[in-house]
């Protein structure tokens, strides 16, 4: 009876907000008589969409590890809002549930809303989101605008082609489970991001454009860059991105953009001291680099730096965002040779989008250009003079039980 009553209730909230046609069908009658005909979950799953840690595997050290293949559906609405179109949604949802595990060996995911569905219904301004800007002198970026994403994640790719094909296409069964809903009843697919994480995976596409012959990336769980990433010190916890209080508790913001990477000079003209310098900060080797265990240090000295060595890191600069020591956002970004051409999907989540705008804007580096001659908006300057921004997109999470339609 309560999510019934709450769907209802919101379905009609939205119908009056956005104006939509029929809203008569939004209002359940006073003892809330329309059924919908739910399925419980045979499987535990947390109230949070984003709450992935607990589940996650983890390295030596701690570390949660992400998935090894990611796939994110870019969604627009095939029709209004509606009782009908919710319980499909959430059917469809549950079905995933049903199927797999919720687990990086099962399958992980998270339907968020995006600013083209808030401006439809007539709250993008209320909504905890707003439309993508640009963010840097150097990018520009399309600034996008979708209804919806759907984000999978797992370590059996299958389990993701699996999961398109039953919400989008003509699948019938996942994992022995009858398919009786689909998003894409519900939804049309606008875009397809797809991506890795993991121990011989970024090798085993070297062949993509801007990556040079045989780079650095064999060993271990490495980004295209030849790095780790995902230190637990470098990320938010997901309390610290989790909405805290309002119509929105519990949920989370989510920025999407894809990042172009030009590796050539990266590995070519630049020596492994070099690249650490780039990357991490003018104080680091190598060899400190390889004793990171589960974060990186941050000595707050970027101006020094410039002045004293011409260069500056990309860490050392988004790490001056910090608040009581801990980093605003949770990385879940993958590596990408959507296009046929290297890059990142860089995807985080944050409490407020300000954050991610506020530690792009540390990234950009443009207060340390006075203290070196050699710092320019790219070069010298982290890693920004090898990647670019291709397009961007903002998005909210809900907590599960508002995920077929997000309250407003």
């Amino acid at each position: 009876m309560g999510l019934r009553r709450r769907l209802l209730g919101k379905l009609a909230g939205a119908a009056v907000a956005g104006g939509l046609a029929g809203c008569s069908q939004f209002r359940p009658g006073d003892d809330g008589s329309a059924n919908l005909d739910l399925p419980s979950n045979p499987n535990d799953v947390p109230a949070r969409q984003h709450a992935w840690n607990d589940v996650s595997r983890r390295d030596a050290h701690g570390n949660p590890l992400l998935p090894r293949h990611h796939r994110v559906l870019l969604l627009d609405l095939a029709e209004s809002p509606s009782v009908e179109a919710a319980e499909r949604v959430e059917r469809a949802m549950r079905g995933l549930e049903s199927a797999y595990d919720w687990s990086s060996d099962g399958l992980l995911h998270s339907l968020a809303w995006g600013t083209s569905y808030f401006e439809r219904v007539g709250e993008l301004d209320a909504s905890p989101i707003r439309k993508p800007k640009v963010l840097s002198r150097t990018d520009d970026p399309d600034l996008l605008d979708f209804d919806a994403a759907l984000v999978l994640a797992g370590d059996a790719a299958s389990h993701l082609q699996a999961a398109e094909a039953a919400m989008f296409g003509s699948r019938g069964s996942l994992a022995g489970t009858s398919v009786d809903a689909r998003l894409g009843d519900v939804f049309d697919v606008s875009a397809r991001r797809t991506g890795f994480r993991g121990a011989g995976l970024p090798v085993a596409h070297t062949d993509a454009e801007g990556i040079p012959e045989n780079p650095p990336l064999s060993e271990g769980d490495r980004m295209f860059m030849g790095f780790r990433s995902g230190f637990r010190g470098t990320q938010a916890s997901e309390d610290r991105a989790t909405i805290g209080s309002g119509a929105y508790a519990g949920g989370t913001t989510m920025h999407l953009s894809h990042l172009r990477q030009s590796l050539g000079e990266w590995f070519e003209a630049f020596d492994a001291d070099e690249r650490v310098a780039r990357m991490f900060s003018p104080e680091f080797s190598p060899a400190d680099v390889e004793g990171f265990t589960d974060d990186v240090p941050f000595s707050d000295e970027v101006t020094r730096h410039a002045r004293e060595f011409d260069v500056v890191g990309h860490q050392e600069k988004v790490a001056q965002t910090r608040k009581d020591g801990e980093p605003l956002l949770l990385r879940r970004d993958f590596n990408t040779v959507d296009g046929g051409h290297a890059g990142v999907h860089f995807l985080s989540l944050q409490k407020s989008l300000s954050a991610f705008e506020r530690t792009r804007k540390a990234m950009n580096g443009w207060y340390v250009r006075d203290d070196s001659p050699e710092i320019t908006d790219r070069e010298n300057n982290g890693i920004l003079n090898f990647v670019s921004v291709r397009s961007r997109a903002n998005f909210y999470v809900p907590p599960r039980e508002e995920r077929a339609f997000p309250q407003l």
